[in-house]
């Protein structure tokens, strides 16, 4: 059956309509990624006193260097000897807890994103098989034609006399 469309043109040309025989899809493996974020938590060691170190053996030892100094002062002197005491105390407690502190340990968050490829096939044409005025024909087309697909008819005399 042939349903003919005549725009003809000055090229002698038309276009027309072919029955499709078969329609063969053409794959092609592609790799695809796929990212993701992947986290963990990480202990990190730092050097030095964390900023939350306690004031604990500071306090401490302003106390008991206070008691000590108190004991030994006489009168007004004794009000002396008990700062005197509490300061020295003070900076013996600070040192002592600076000497046990080598670093302090956090935890933090870590991120990365890591690469999944997987390969998968992806239809990028098709060969296409039609009959046409009662001969066969192949052609390739980016998709599916259909049972039909369009063809452009070119007519011109067998033999030109002059």
């Amino acid at each position: 059956m042939m349903a003919v469309s005549m725009s003809s043109q000055a090229d002698n040309s038309y276009t027309d309509r072919a029955r499709v025989i078969k329609a063969k899809p053409i794959y092609e493996t592609v790799r695809v990624n796929h990212p993701e974020e992947q986290c963990w938590n990480e202990r990190v060691y730092h050097r030095g006193r964390s900023h939350s170190d306690s004031y604990t053996p500071s306090i401490a030892g302003a106390i008991i260097g206070g008691a000590i100094g108190n004991q030994f002062g006489k009168g007004t002197g004794k009000k002396v000897m008990t700062v005197a005491g509490a300061a020295l105390g003070a900076s013996v407690g600070n040192d002592l807890s600076k000497r046990h502190t080598r670093g302090y340990a956090t935890t933090e968050r870590r991120c990365e994103i890591v690469d999944h490829y997987t390969e998968q096939e992806e239809l990028v044409g098709c060969k296409v098989k039609y009959k046409y005025n009662g001969k066969i024909f192949h052609t390739y087309t980016d998709h599916h034609p259909g049972k039909w697909i369009d063809v452009r008819v070119s007519v011109k005399p067998a033999h030109i006399r002059y």
